[in-house]
């Protein structure tokens, strides 16, 4: 029953997917009161981060940012199931990307690109950058986290790399990019660096949103392995079903950046990105589930 289940749900999808994107935002605007006020999804999580990010705000811009994300979640989720279907030319009127050039100028001097993203919407969208990339040797790729669903793990493997990129899983991430490198092709990978560490995989707290915040390091020790130079993609909302990517340069140099360091600027410049647009980042994400303990 669970395979015929998985097969009914994958299908559910790639039919939804055929639907032209203001069908679906038909369907995102009637499930976002059911999201929302029947369903309560996780309303308590998102309105204990907001309240913690944002202690300057009143209520009244507190329930508006609230209710706004609900709207733009639903919205998240029917245009990521359009990446199933969507044109290569419906894609890049869409979306769109700045900063390009100076990121394949620096493949030309590094084997890797690292981009640091966050979960704002709509970061799946960004795994359509190979359409834009004009070199026909540079590879695209991302780090994902294997799905325990397998009907959802097929379809979002299917969606991040119909363009031409490559999902890396995040436990085989290190042993993938050397091979890359030993291959000798020129990357850029995408790292969502802003979920929250196991309790053992915290070496570093930064203040973030008004709070003490645990962070992952792992790309910028990987990027000092491996030379690679370091982009900050600042994604942002134009209008409904419209998305700019400006990729921002961190550094060029890595291994001369004390430890750290570019993790908290990549925290800074996300902070930045959220207080633009505050209703589009994960709030339903439970970034802060520990504290930091007395040395």
């Amino acid at each position: 029953m669970s395979r015929l289940t998985d097969i009914l749900t994958e299908q559910s999808f790639r039919m939804l997917a055929r639907l032209p994107l203001r069908a679906l935002y038909v369907l995102s605007d009637v499930a976002y009161p059911v999201v929302y006020h029947l369903a309560g999804y996780r309303r308590g999580v998102v309105r204990s981060n907001l309240s913690r990010s944002f202690p300057e705000k009143s209520q009244a811009e507190l329930r508006r940012i609230e209710r706004d994300f609900y709207r733009r979640f639903c919205d998240y989720a029917v245009e990521t199931i359009k990446l199933v279907d969507i044109s290569p030319a419906e894609m890049m009127r869409r979306m769109t990307f700045e900063g390009l050039d100076e990121v394949e100028a620096q493949l030309g001097r590094h084997p890797f690109v690292f981009l640091y993203l966050g979960h704002v919407f709509n970061w799946e969208w960004v795994s359509t950058l190979p359409l834009w990339v004009k070199s026909d040797t540079t590879h695209c790729a991302q780090l994902y986290r294997p799905l325990n669903n397998a009907a959802f793990d097929r379809l979002f493997n299917h969606l991040r790399t119909r363009f031409g990129s490559e999902n890396i899983a995040k436990y085989d991430a290190l042993r993938r990019i050397m091979g890359l490198r030993a291959e000798g092709r020129p990357t850029i990978i995408g790292f969502i660096s802003d979920q929250s560490p196991h309790a053992e995989n915290i070496h570093d707290w930064v203040p973030f949103l008004n709070q003490d915040t645990p962070v992952f390091t792992g790309t910028e020790r990987i990027g000092k392995k491996v030379d690679a130079a370091v982009f900050y993609a600042d994604v942002e909302r134009l209008r409904r079903g419209y998305y700019r990517c400006t990729l921002r340069p961190m550094s060029d140099n890595v291994r001369t950046i004390p430890d750290f360091k570019l993790t908290e600027r990549y925290m800074q410049l996300l902070e930045q990105t959220i207080r633009r647009q505050p209703a589009g980042w994960l709030w339903s994400h439970k970034r802060w589930k520990h504290r930091r303990t007395p040395d």
